[in-house]
């Protein structure tokens, strides 16, 4: 067993009942829950395995446990399978979870968190699991503070990481967030549990251990990783009272589409407190490009001072969007020019589109690309329906629909109902939705509960 700190010397082990009452914080959980583990074999996933596992019996649920192989280095499969051993011996069902691919060189610490959590979230779709369970402490806390405030971080950086980030399809849970590390520590030491010392957590190179290292320093005194974990707090409380606002206004305002485009209210937007249109915006603008980062800096900013005052008098671009005026409102739809292109498997099956569009497909040998619809394609298709020009779906908004074309021009666009050939050997697609990577309704925005209006 790793050497033990003064500090996990004098902690107090975590009791069941200790860890039931973190856990009813994260509620709510269905009857026999699930749980899937995030467990690196460290003391803090060791801790959280352990406890998790007894709570879940306790309420004749399961756990299951996941560690994911970086690949990073030579000894992380062994430990890997290390870890499987141990959680097997009491009686915890595990799972290895391999990063495959090339792996930056720059970087790694980053790009390493982003390929875990997909493959963890992933995982979990797949199966139907609701929550994940990590083992993030008070001193992670801190620490993500004290970096996110050397990047320059604003508010909602600063706030850190929240108890409960509610996901689209999986709820991603942090029970022992206001937890020290020496107590979780102390916990394996009551239990005789022994667990793996990741070599990397000694690297200075990385920002996060230097940090880490300044926060050992200041173990005790009032500038302590307690202290600064409670900063976090309060700024998470700042950020949460700002997200109902957010979710407030997105569902009086905000009106969405399943054709893939958002409908704002001018006059609503407009005399919102400016910190709250500003992530109104961001959020709209997020969702209907389908991209992964939020549109932000100085031209976000011009883009929300020209809404603000009385709305731009032509269409403006950002973020992969087009910001379109129109009478009593703002048409925020996606910038064709930036929508995917791509072919069609000839097996068919299901894929996303443009990071916005579930579609599954018919299955045909007959070579296909998919892309925005475009100018070119609406004159095209108005030659053979000029039925389509009644279509409720704004011009600016069906420039960007998904369209399917092959040899000879485009061969059906299906939120129209258009399609060229009427034989039914010949359909492209079997159906389609919009489900954008970044709904108005993931995680960590309390709009779920109060959702934006859809128009038909």
């Amino acid at each position: 067993m790793p050497s033990l700190d003064r500090s996990a010397r004098r902690a107090r082990a975590l009791t069941a009942r200790d860890f039931a009452r973190l856990v009813s914080a994260l509620a709510p959980f269905e009857p026999k829950p699930t749980l899937a583990l995030a467990v690196s074999g460290g003391p803090d996933s060791m801790a959280l395995a352990l406890l998790a596992s007894d709570w879940a019996a306790s309420q004749k649920g399961r756990v299951v446990a996941l560690t994911v192989d970086h690949g990073l280095r030579a000894e992380s499969a062994a430990e890997a399978r290390l870890v499987g051993r141990r959680l097997k011996a009491r009686g915890i069902p595990h799972r290895i979870l391999t990063w495959q691919g090339g792996k930056p060189r720059t970087g790694i610490q980053e790009a390493a968190r982003a390929a875990r959590y997909r493959l963890l979230f992933d995982w979990c779709r797949a199966r139907g699991i609701l929550h994940l369970l990590t083992a993030h402490t008070l001193d992670d806390q801190a620490e993500t503070f004290l970096l996110r405030l050397g990047r320059g971080s604003g508010a909602d950086g600063l706030a850190a990481m929240p108890l409960v980030s509610e996901g689209p399809d999986v709820r991603l849970l942090r029970p022992l967030l206001t937890l020290p590390k020496a107590r979780l520590i102390a916990t394996l030491k009551a239990r005789g549990q022994d667990w793996i010392e990741d070599p990397s957590n000694r690297d200075t190179g990385f920002a996060r251990v230097r940090v880490r290292g300044l926060l050992s320093g200041l173990e005790g005194r009032p500038a302590g990783a307690a202290r600064i974990a409670s900063a976090a707090r309060a700024m998470g409380e700042m950020r949460a009272a700002r997200e109902r606002l957010v979710a407030a206004l997105l569902a009086r305002a905000a009106a969405v589409s399943p054709a893939g485009y958002i409908e704002l209210d001018a006059s609503l937007f407009q005399a919102a407190p400016r910190a709250v249109a500003m992530r109104v915006l961001a959020r709209c603008l997020l969702c209907v490009s389908g991209r992964a980062n939020a549109a932000r800096g100085k031209r976000l900013d011009r883009l929300l001072a020209d809404l603000m005052r009385k709305g731009p008098k032509r269409a403006q671009t950002l973020g992969g969007c087009r910001i379109v005026p129109e009478l009593g409102k703002f048409l925020i739809c996606r910038e064709p020019a930036r929508a995917e292109l791509r072919l069609v498997p000839d097996a068919g099956g299901t894929m996303l589109w443009d990071g916005r569009f579930r579609i599954a497909l018919a299955s045909r040998p007959a070579k296909l690309r998919l892309g925005p619809l475009g100018n070119s394609g609406w004159a095209e298709i108005l030659r053979h329906a000029p039925g389509l020009r009644a279509s409720p779906i704004p011009a600016a908004a069906r420039l960007a629909l998904l369209a399917a074309s092959d040899s000879n021009g485009v061969a059906a666009v299906p939120q129209l109902g258009f399609r060229r050939d009427s034989d039914a050997k010949k359909a492209v697609f079997r159906a389609i939705a919009w489900q954008p990577s970044n709904p108005l309704t993931s995680a960590g925005f309390s709009v779920a509960k109060s959702p934006a209006r859809i128009i038909s």
